[in-house]
C-alpha cells in the first residue's frame, strides 16, 4: 500500500492525539502540523517530528503534496472556512464536530466534497467504542427484535464542561449529546428522526456562558422507536476530563444495558484524589496502546482515503444530527415539540436564537 503526506490543523487535545497517531502510522510517508499557539506548537513537533511545522494553516492548504488534512481547530466557527478551503484544494477532510455553525455552511461543505470527489467525515469517534459497536451488531442481528426505546445519559466533569462552554456558546445538546445522536442514529438506520421535545436545566453554567448545566431531548423516530437523550457539563472537578456514559436500549425480544461510565479502572492518590484514568471520549495513549477511540478513527479514514473506501461517518448523517440537535435548541426555549425537518419558523427561531446568544 502507498503511503500519504498527511496533516493535521489544530494540534490541542484532540488535533495532539490524532498528530500522535498519525506519526506512529506506517501509512503516513510525511506528517505536517499546523497550530497557532507557538508553545504547543514546539510540544506536538517534539512528539510527532513532522515534516513541517507551521502556524499558518495556508501552508497546509497550499502545498500540494498533502492529501489528508485532519482538522481540529477550535472555535469552532473555524470549522467551516477551512474545511472549506481545504476542499477546494482537493485535499481528503475529516473535520471534529460540529461539522458547521450554519445549516447552509454544512450543505455548501457536502456539495464542495462531491463536487472535488474527495472523502469528507465527522469525528464522531463514539462510533469506534466496542461498546457501541457491540450495540449495532445486536441490532443489526435481531438479538433484540424491533428496538422500541434508546436511552443515552452522558455526563462530563465541570472542568471539560467549562473549557467547551467558555469558547463557544453552544448547547450540551449541540457540544456533547452530539456524539450520541450520532450513534443512535446509526443503530437505528434507516429510521430518521421527525419530532423532537427538550428541556434544559440551570445551574453552575449559567453564569460562565448562560448555558444549561444538563439537557434531556425526548426524539421520535419514523418508525415510532423512541430515543431519549441526557448530556451535562457539571460534575464535580474531581474528576479531571470524566466522562460517564449510560445507554438502555430495550427491544420486543430482548434488551442491552451498557455501562460505559469508567468506574472500573479507579485511581486513588494523597496527590490527585480518586480518579478515572481512560474515562476520556476522545480515549488516550498508554504507552504502547491507545485506550480509547479516536486513534482508531483517525487510521479508518486514512485507510478509507488509501482503499477508497466508505467512510464511517457520512457528512449527510452530521448533517442529519446537526438537524437534530439544533431542533433540541430551539424546542428547549420555545418549551414546544420541533418537527424535522426544520420549518421555516423553526429556522427563523433558530435564528433568533442564535442572534440572542450572540448578544
Amino acid at each position: 500500500m502507498r503511503q500519504v503526506e498527511v496533516a493535521v490543523i489544530g494540534a490541542g487535545w484532540c488535533g495532539g492525539i490524532r498528530a500522535v497517531t498519525l506519526s506512529r502510522s506506517a501509512l503516513v510517508d510525511k506528517l505536517h502540523i499546523c497550530e497557532i499557539r507557538p508553545e504547543r506548537l514546539e510540544e506536538v513537533v517534539a512528539q510527532t517530528n513532522p515534516a513541517s511545522a507551521t502556524t499558518d494553516y495556508m501552508d497546509i492548504i497550499n502545498n500540494p503534496a498533502i492529501e489528508v488534512v485532519y482538522i481540529s481547530t477550535t472555535p469552532e466557527q473555524s470549522h467551516y472556512p477551512i474545511a472549506r478551503a481545504c476542499m477546494k484544494a482537493g485535499k481528503h477532510v475529516l473535520l471534529e464536530k460540529p461539522i458547521a455553525l450554519e445549516l447552509a455552511e454544512a450543505d455548501e461543505l457536502i456539495a464542495l466534497s462531491h463536487e472535488k470527489n474527495v472523502k469528507f467525515t465527522i469525528g464522531y469517534s463514539q462510533r469506534f467504542n466496542p461498546k457501541i459497536a457491540y450495540a449495532k451488531k445486536s441490532i443489526a442481528d435481531g438479538a433484540l427484535g424491533k428496538v422500541v426505546n434508546v436511552m443515552v445519559s452522558r455526563h462530563l466533569s465541570r472542568n471539560l464542561g467549562k473549557k467547551i462552554a467558555n469558547r463557544v456558546k453552544l448547547s450540551p445538546a449541540a457540544m456533547e449529546s452530539t456524539h450520541d445522536l450520532d450513534f443512535v442514529f446509526w443503530l437505528l438506520e434507516p429510521a430518521k428522526p421527525v419530532r423532537v421535545y427538550s428541556q434544559g436545566a440551570y445551574g453552575y453554567m449559567e453564569d460562565l456562558n448562560g448555558s444549561y448545566d444538563c439537557m434531556w431531548s425526548t426524539i421520535t423516530m419514523d418508525d415510532g422507536t423512541l430515543v431519549v437523550v441526557g448530556g451535562g457539563w457539571n460534575l464535580p472537578p474531581s474528576f479531571p476530563n470524566y466522562c460517564g456514559t449510560w445507554i438502555e436500549i430495550t427491544g420486543t425480544d430482548g434488551a442491552l444495558i451498557l455501562d460505559d461510565t469508567s468506574r472500573d479502572n479507579w485511581l486513588n492518590t494523597v496527590a490527585g484524589g480518586t480518579q478515572y484514568p481512560m474515562s476520556t471520549m476522545p480515549g488516550e495513549q498508554v504507552d504502547h496502546v491507545f485506550a480509547g477511540q479516536m486513534g482508531p478513527e483517525t487510521i479508518h479514514f486514512l485507510e478509507a482515503v488509501l482503499m477508497d473506501r466508505e467512510v464511517m461517518v457520512s457528512p449527510e448523517h452530521a448533517r442529519t444530527v446537526m438537524e437534530a440537535y439544533s431542533a433540541a435548541d430551539v424546542s428547549a426555549e420555545i418549551d414546544e415539540p420541533v418537527k424535522l425537518p426544520l420549518s421555516n419558523r423553526a429556522l427563523a427561531q433558530l435564528a433568533d436564537l442564535k442572534a440572542q446568544n450572540a448578544q
